[in-house]
């Protein structure tokens, strides 16, 4: 087990002028479970791949432990990697999936079959050993590929979405299956995925990135809580933070007819900036709805009640487009999550106040956080 580092770590693909990955700079404790998420051409799995060692670092330097790795042969690294597409061969059985790594390295027979069965035990393959891939389940084939990793018994562990092929309730099951694996064996885990749910209920850490660059790096409440920015605060929760653009004048922020009150500190901050405008996201929980329509708050017509037993979402839009700013109130959908038993209707008209401390601000001008 060892730490990781990238030190700057940059890659620039042949032909292009942005990086895939630019100057990455983060520090992954020893048996952490990290993950990288963001969305499709965010550089998550160039990050991946130049740890691995099948890409090249262009720029900057990879650590594992205290060893510098950024130009050493992928075999070399100890490092273990399972794919999104299993990559088993299929002539082979699962016992000789899972050990062939180490019967190429000539790790004596006995060994072998000791570390396969041990691992066999761990992901509940046991009565799967002699059987082929093709007679196995996605979930079964993402688990031989699991022990293909584990009998190896690496310094660090890399995923690349291993989850990607199963469907929806296979998933959630083998998320937590390979969560709580990580934990008992406490090898330092990196893993990718474009699913914020993923990596919400996994990792110890996430790692936000957008165009090759690192955004915000924290735990999953901490980026759910405290937000760096507009674009972590919009990719992080499901459903997502309502975010909007207001104008900002005597502490008071306005779109059509939705009023919020802003703090001090946050007007002075705006102001420093030469701006008027605001964008201000709170996320649906903190919104509690009343029918009472001359509250003051943010007015809502209803367009969509989603409802999912335990919870009710509705989705609509902002009251008062006919006389208002039109392109801005059109545009805006307004997300609040209601009780079930209890929930505004399709056509209905709300006022959604947001509950104190719920707000969060951005500057306009960079997007970046500013503290209220």
């Amino acid at each position: 087990m060892s730490t990781v580092t990238y030190d700057h770590a940059t890659r620039i693909y042949p032909g292009t002028e942005s990086p895939a990955v630019d100057s990455l700079n983060l520090e992954i404790n020893d048996g952490e479970f990290l993950v990288l998420v963001g969305p499709s051409g965010c550089g998550k799995s160039t990050s991946l791949r130049m740890l691995a060692g099948l890409e090249e670092v262009d720029q900057g330097s990879i650590r594992i432990g205290d060893r510098d790795v950024t130009n050493i042969p992928p075999k070399d690294r100890d490092i273990a990697m399972v794919f999104q597409n299993y990559a088993l061969y299929p002539h082979m059985s699962v016992a000789d999936n899972m050990g062939f790594a180490l019967k190429i390295a000539g790790t004596p027979k006995d060994k072998i079959r000791r570390r396969v069965q041990e691992a066999a035990v761990l992901l509940d393959l046991e009565e799967y050993l002699d059987r082929k891939p093709k007679a196995l389940s996605g979930g079964q084939r993402q688990r031989v590929a699991m022990g293909r990793a584990i009998v190896r018994e690496p310094q660090v562990f890399l995923m690349d979405e291993p989850l990607s092929n199963l469907d929806a309730k296979l998933r959630v099951s083998t998320r937590t299956q390979i969560a709580s694996l990580q934990r008992r064996l406490g090898i330092t885990t990196v893993y990718v995925t474009h699913d914020q749910i993923e990596a919400m209920t996994m990792g110890d850490r996430v790692c936000v990135l957008k165009d090759g660059v690192l955004q915000q790096v924290d735990t999953p409440l901490g980026l759910y809580d405290n937000p760096a920015n507009v674009f972590v605060a919009g990719f992080i929760g499901s459903p997502a933070m309502n975010i909007a653009t207001f104008d900002l004048a005597e502490g008071e922020a306005t779109l059509g007819h939705a009023r919020v009150d802003v703090p001090r500190v946050v007007a002075d901050a705006v102001g420093a900036e030469g701006s008027n405008t605001l964008t201000i996201g709170f996320r649906p929980e903190t919104l509690s709805p009343t029918t009472d329509t001359s509250a003051s708050g943010i007015p809502v017509t209803v367009d969509l009640l989603e409802e999912l037993g335990s919870d009710a979402y509705i989705y609509g839009h902002l009251s008062g487009s006919e006389t208002a700013p039109t392109d801005r109130l059109r545009s805006e959908t307004v997300i609040a999550r209601v009780e079930p038993r209890n929930a505004p209707q399709k056509g209905d008209n709300v006022v959604l106040q947001i509950r104190q401390g719920g707000e969060h601000y951005f500057s306009v001008k960079t997007g970046e956080r500013i503290e209220g």
